[in-house]
């Protein structure tokens, strides 16, 4: 309870600066850190009609998720990966580009930092809009596609119209056409050099760098899930799918 009344306290830039994730569920319940730098975390929730022991559980809850290992997700079937995969996309979407997108463009920055946000403003939401759209084509046609050779492998396609299906799009074809957004992100890693900053740099251009970074290090993460643990999945159920199918047709 002393520990809680303690927190409650302090002032949200002091917390932010000492653990950055406070600025992430801080924006969870619609509160923007750099807001409100000198005033207690009592008194910002009591403005935002947040209760701020819910808030401090948020964030233990928060720092105790873990991911699952690339080991542990290749032991499970194709559809729990599917589903994480979805999962990730929807927290990106869902929290992580829209935490990203209200520092950037409500930050007030330093003279020092005014070109480089004014740059950051016209770069950031044309990432935001790439990236959206590599989801969606993602989820439109490689998961559909994965969704239907589970179909076929189940029955629910006569023989030669499974045959017909399993040879359009081959699976192979979206692997090779497969985009790693690390790569999107080359123009705001220059911008920021590698996300270098100076030890005295403000807390809030402090708190954007490290988030930039860490969301740039879970695309990264993510795409080679895609690309060494999803892809092949997908190719090896296809080609098992396109065999079954072909020796049914043999035999009948």
């Amino acid at each position: 309870m002393q520990q809680d009344e303690k927190v409650n306290k302090a002032l949200v830039g002091d917390l932010v600066s000492e653990n950055y994730v406070f600025a992430s569920v801080l924006h969870y319940f619609g509160i923007s850190f750099y807001q409100y730098p000198t005033q207690s975390l009592e008194q910002v929730c009591k403005k935002h009609k947040v209760n701020p022991r819910q808030l401090i559980s948020e964030l233990e809850s928060w720092a105790s998720r873990k991911e699952p290992t690339p080991e542990e997700l290749y032991l499970n079937p194709i559809e729990v990966l599917v589903a994480y995969l979805k999962k990730k996309h929807y927290y990106f979407v869902r929290q992580e580009l829209p935490f990203l997108s209200n520092m950037i463009s409500g930050i007030v920055p330093d003279p020092g930092f005014h070109s480089l946000m004014a740059d950051l403003r016209i770069m950031f939401p044309l990432f935001v809009q790439d990236f959206i759209h590599h989801i969606h084509e993602e989820e439109s046609r490689l998961f559909k596609r994965i969704e239907l050779l589970q179909d076929v492998e189940d029955g629910n396609f006569a023989l030669y119209d499974a045959l017909k299906i399993l040879e359009k799009d081959p699976v192979y074809k979206l692997a090779d056409a497969h985009e790693i957004h690390d790569d999107e992100m080359e123009g705001i890693r220059k911008l920021t050099s590698n996300y270098s900053l100076n030890s005295d740099a403000p807390l809030t251009m402090r708190v954007l760098y490290h988030e930039l970074q860490n969301f740039e290090s879970e695309l990264i993460i993510h795409a080679q899930i895609e690309d060494e643990l999803l892809f092949p999945k997908a190719v090896e159920l296809e080609r098992e799918a396109i065999r079954k199918i072909r020796h049914k047709i043999r035999i009948n």
